[in-house]
C-alpha cells in the first residue's frame, strides 16, 4: 500500500490539475447557427454566451417571435457544443492523471466528467 503523503500528493497533483483544466475552459470557444446561418451564437467552456451575431436580413420588426425562436435555438445549439468541448476538454486531464481516467467509488460529474 501507497504511503499516506504519496496519495496525498497525488490528490494534490490531482486538484491542481483539474482546477488548470477548469480555468482553460473559459479559452474554449464554441460556435452554433441557426436559422440557415442568419443567427450566429459563440459560447465558451464554462456555458457562458460570448456572443449573439444576426443578419441583418432576420430582423422583420412583424416577426418578432421567429427572430426569438432563431436566437433561443441557437444559443441552445451552441450551450450543448460547450458542454460536449467541457466534457472531452475535462476527460483529458483525468485519463492523464490518473491511470484508468478515474478514481474508483469517486464521483466527479461535479467537475464536468
Amino acid at each position: 500500500m501507497q504511503n499516506m503523503a504519496d496519495i496525498f500528493g497525488k490528490m494534490n497533483e490531482f486538484q491542481q490539475k483539474l482546477k488548470e483544466a477548469q480555468d482553460r475552459l473559459g479559452e474554449i470557444e464554441i460556435s452554433a447557427e441557426a436559422g440557415g446561418g442568419m443567427v450566429k451564437v459563440t459560447a465558451n467552456g464554462n456555458r457562458q454566451v460570448t456572443s449573439i451575431k444576426l443578419e441583418k436580413d432576420i430582423i422583420d420588426p412583424e416577426d418578432v417571435d421567429m427572430l426569438e425562436d432563431l436566437i433561443i435555438a441557437g444559443v441552445n445549439k451552441a450551450l450543448v457544443e460547450a458542454d460536449r468541448a467541457a466534457k472531452e476538454k475535462m476527460q483529458e486531464v483525468t485519463r492523464d492523471l490518473i491511470p484508468g481516467g478515474g478514481l474508483p467509488g469517486m464521483d466527479l460529474s461535479k467537475f464536468g466528467l
